[in-house]
């Protein structure tokens, strides 16, 4: 394949990483502020579209293969630079998977337990003397 060919490939591979990690960027940070199905919903996108993305950055590495000198140079250095920021959105995500699920514990805590009675419905089943 020539080589600016390849390179127009390159191009379509970068739009496409761009698209997806500005996509995922944008659910990530909605996460904390979600609940319920809404919440859920969002994590299975992002799920999604990070498989995606690993998906384009494994046919953007096929391509940096074939690409000779410093048409290579370049792209693999992209190429590992888009591997870490995909690396970081994962990381990124896990965090915010993590921050929900203590946020929704400490909102037990606050409001109540899980069967509807609050701390001081309990407090007062104590209190009765």
């Amino acid at each position: 394949m020539h080589c600016g060919k390849m390179a127009n490939l390159m191009e379509s591979f970068e739009q496409q990483y761009a698209t997806l990690t500005a996509d995922i960027t944008s659910r990530i940070g909605r996460i904390p502020n979600q609940t319920g199905s809404e919440k859920v919903s969002t994590i299975n996108n992002v799920e999604r579209l990070l498989e995606e993305t690993r998906e384009v950055l494994e046919q953007m590495e096929i391509e940096v293969r074939n690409l000779t000198g410093r048409e290579r140079e370049k792209y693999q250095t992209r190429f590992h630079s888009y591997q870490t920021e995909l690396t970081k959105l994962e990381k990124d995500f896990k965090k915010s998977k993590i921050a929900f699920s203590d946020g929704m514990r400490a909102r037990e805590d606050l409001l109540g337990t899980e069967d509807g009675h609050t701390s001081e419905d309990q407090v007062s089943v104590y209190d009765d003397d």
